[in-house]
């Protein structure tokens, strides 16, 4: 689950071009440097991590930051090869230029909580604040950081920057010393050359950390046989640190459950009571500074049925439930590879807006041009475009599905009861799915990103639209190229 952004219709980059290389460096007003296309690491960066602490605030219509700190984030667990960003995507992105010749050094895209929030009917009345960190490798020399967020015609466009020296006495260049337990998952090799996760753990009691382990084992397990993580696992690290908690579990404020977790995570954010998420920033941004990572997965100790994952940022994952493993891996897809959900039958809180562009995610599209679908190159020729499926018979199950499942909320319902609905519906939506003419081709099928009609998926099934355990070709596709830019 991940709440729709404000700015549901918004162009996206062909991921042809996951492939291509920017012709140059860029200053901050976009003309190009006479510059190396590859950015020489050591010339600019020393091999530690600098950290950006924000405080983000706003309401629906406006946004400002304020420092918070910047702060030594430990050893640079990412690329020295490949520094700057050409997937576009995100519904934020930022530059890091050289602040004397004003070339491109370094950027990233991501999403955040707030923007998030900010599509809510709660930023329609009230003003909110949340902290937020952007993480680089440490400059050499002072530089420019500039933050950009995509505008009505889907250009990223510069909201707010900051000149940084490394050597102000504002600058912390000391590491954060903390004595959290460190479990090694799985090691295949330099930090540099490999995608590096890091793992935490919310309302396990220090007599639940032999469960903490377990879980990592069965949960990571399942990740790498979904592909591109299996053929691709040795080019993964995976790290946790251990955080005791005083009583088990963490705060479920719908059925009213309060505790005070080491991470303090909730479910019931932003009013869906399955959407669990930690607002804590600098607590689990300092624990995680232990180890060197690139993504993050926080590991609830909860049965009831919850997650979230946002570009970039993180993904969250309740340990207990019967679907824990679908959640697992559909959550990590949100965080990684900035995919889209492709369901559209489940109540969310966002605003809906009318689809005038074509949306941002890999995985969707608004077929505003039938001739230039944005996985074109992945359509056999023959398959039709918009491509036909049985979306009517689909839908009137969907919907009772999704009546049913409100129906159980309502008479909060033990959430085997929950579980069992999943699984018959799982069973039902195979049956659909085994008789649909076009079910192993890439296509546009109708039906997307919480949106019935005018929205198109790649493929008719796919694990970020039901709760079947693969990804389709143009979610893999996606996924494979986010592993090379961590590793080759």
């Amino acid at each position: 689950m991940r709440l729709k952004a404000l700015l549901i219709g918004l162009v996206f980059t062909p991921i042809s071009c996951f492939l291509q290389v920017l012709s140059g460096p860029v200053d901050a007003e976009g003309a190009t440097l006479d510059v190396p296309t590859g950015v020489p690491f050591e010339n600019f960066f020393l091999d530690k991590t600098m950290r950006l602490d924000l405080y983000h605030s706003g309401n629906a219509t406006e946004e400002h930051f304020a420092i918070d700190e910047i702060v030594s984030d430990g050893i640079w667990p990412g690329s020295k090869t490949k520094l700057i960003d050409h997937f576009d995507l995100g519904s934020y992105f930022f530059e890091i230029h050289d602040a004397g010749t004003k070339a491109l050094i370094y950027s990233r895209g991501f999403s955040s909580i707030f923007g998030e929030w900010q599509s809510t009917p709660e930023a329609e009345k009230e003003r909110g604040t949340f902290h937020e960190s952007i993480r680089f490798p440490w400059p050499k020399k002072p530089v420019l950081v500039i933050l950009k967020k995509r505008n009505p015609e889907n250009k990223f466009q510069e909201i707010w920057n900051m000149t940084i020296d490394p050597s102000s006495p504002q600058v912390n260049p000391t590491d954060l010393i903390l004595t959290n337990k460190i479990d090694v998952i799985l090691d295949n090799g330099p930090v540099s050359q490999k995608l590096d996760i890091v793992i935490l753990g919310d309302g396990y009691t220090a007599s639940e950390m032999d469960k903490f382990r377990r879980d990592i084992k069965r949960l990571t397990d399942v990740l790498f046989t979904v592909e591109p993580f299996k053929s691709r696992k040795n080019d993964f690290n995976i790290r946790a640190i251990e955080t005791p908690a005083a009583q088990s579990g963490v705060t479920k404020p719908q059925p009213g459950v309060f505790k005070r977790s080491p991470l303090s995570v909730s479910y019931g954010i932003f009013g869906s009571e399955r959407y669990a998420l930690t607002f804590d920033n600098k607590t689990i941004r300092n624990i995680a500074s232990q180890v060197p990572y690139d993504l993050m997965i926080i590991f609830i100790n909860e049965k009831t049925y919850g997650g979230g994952g946002i570009y970039n940022l993180y993904t969250t994952v309740s340990a207990d439930n019967k679907f824990s493993e679908y959640i697992m891996v559909h959550e990590f897809g949100h965080h990684m590879g900035a995919l889209a959900d492709e369901y559209y039958t489940s109540s969310v809180s966002y605003e809906a807006q009318k689809i005038t562009v074509e949306p941002w995610e890999p995985n969707v599209t608004a077929l505003l041009d039938k001739n230039n679908l944005k996985w074109k190159s992945l359509v056999e020729p023959g398959t039709p475009i918009p491509t036909p499926w049985n979306k009517e018979a689909f839908d009137k199950y969907g919907y009772k599905i999704q009546q049913e499942r409100d129906s159980l909320r309502k008479a909060k319902a033990p959430e085997s009861v929950m579980e069992d609905l999943f699984t018959r519906q799982l069973k039902q939506e195979t049956q659909f799915f085994s008789a649909e003419k076009y079910a192993d081709k890439v296509g546009a099928f109708e039906g997307a990103d919480y949106t019935q009609n005018g929205l198109y998926r790649p493929q008719v099934d796919c694990i970020m639209y039901t709760r079947h355990m693969k990804f389709c070709k143009v979610c893999r596709y996606t996924l494979e190229n986010i592993i090379n830019e961590y590793t080759q």
